[in-house]
């Protein structure tokens, strides 16, 4: 396991300096640098003086010269500096990192605990009215657009009965832990009928097939009950698909809650690293896709560590035989 994990962390540092490197080389083929803006804001610059201000800052170096120095200082805890908050880049991202993860982190538990047991229940009673009705309603949030639903629970629970707030952290106001809980309310209502539509169709389609299986008509034979055959032995091998569905989504949620992010005003990863890309803020924006590439290689590496607990026929020992 340890010789698996310490491989899989030396691959992992192989793909981040790919991604950063094209990720680098296309912020930079980007149109209009820093400088280039601030040429179109101030028609009393000349050109002596752009080429002093890209010198100073290494834009006229060449783009393979200008990402080793920024690798160089990256090693070395430096990201640079954001230009849209003149502040050094981590600083502005640490507190969008730990809003997006406070957002997503309750919309993913809440959809799991909810969508895995309606999921196992829709198997249960297949083809009967619970399951279409389960199947139904499961396919109608699938197919809901996301800024669609989080203009309706606006407009129903903020505007209408006036219950919550519609936007916002609830932090510049001052208030304390309910206060600001309250803003988290609605944006995560919306991810979380997103979420359990998605993957209660994955239980339910996994455990279906799970229970058509040899070894579990082999468990009812012998008399185990209802409980033990569902809950020990078909549900631990239908979390395994579940399991690769949400590594997935943990990179995508990450930066994928753009829509949501800005329709509720909330201060994540997704709609910084959008302002980043559009207002040519380089490091920030390289930071936060770095960011995000990290979580999703940890997400597939935790996945696959579940694998073997799931099922212990799956070793991730190298040459071992299932």
């Amino acid at each position: 396991m340890t010789q698996y994990i310490l491989s899989r962390v030396f691959q992992s540092l192989l793909v981040l300096f790919f991604v950063s490197f094209v990720s680098y080389a296309l912020i930079g083929l980007m149109p209009g640098d820093p400088i280039d803006l601030m040429l179109t804001s101030d028609p009393n610059m000349t050109a002596e003086d752009v080429a002093r201000l890209k010198a100073l800052q290494g834009l006229d170096k060449p783009l393979v010269e200008r990402y080793w120095n920024w690798l160089l200082g990256a090693l070395q805890g430096d990201f640079g500096y954001s230009r849209l908050y003149l502040q050094p880049a981590e600083d502005v991202l640490i507190p969008a990192v730990w809003n997006t993860v406070k957002l997503v982190g309750i919309a993913t538990t809440l959809s799991l605990l909810i969508a895995i047991p309606v999921g196992v229940f829709a198997a249960l009673k297949h083809r009967t009215w619970v399951d279409y009705i389960i199947s139904f309603t499961a396919f109608v949030g699938f197919s809901t657009p996301a800024f669609w639903l989080a203009l309706m629970l606006i407009l129903v629970f903020s505007v209408t009965l006036g219950w919550l707030p519609a936007g916002g952290t609830g932090e510049a106001e001052g208030g304390g832990f309910w206060f600001q809980a309250q803003h988290l309310v609605l944006p995560v209502i919306s991810l979380t009928v997103l979420n359990v539509a998605s993957h209660s169709r994955y239980v339910r389609g996994t455990m279906l097939e799970v229970l058509r299986q040899d070894y579990i008509r082999t468990a009812i034979a012998k008399g185990a009950s209802k409980t033990r055959v569902v809950f020990a032995h078909a549900l631990r091998n239908a979390m395994i698909p579940l399991v690769t569905i949400i590594a997935l989504d943990i990179g995508f949620m990450l930066s994928g809650a753009l829509i949501t992010e800005t329709i509720f005003a909330w201060p994540g990863m997704g709609k910084l690293i959008f302002d980043a890309i559009m207002g040519n803020d380089y490091n920030l924006a390289l930071l936060g896709l770095m960011v995000i590439t990290f979580t999703a290689l940890l997400g597939n590496l935790l996945a696959d560590i579940a694998y073997a607990k799931l099922d212990p026929r799956i070793s991730l020992t190298k040459g071992a035989s299932a």
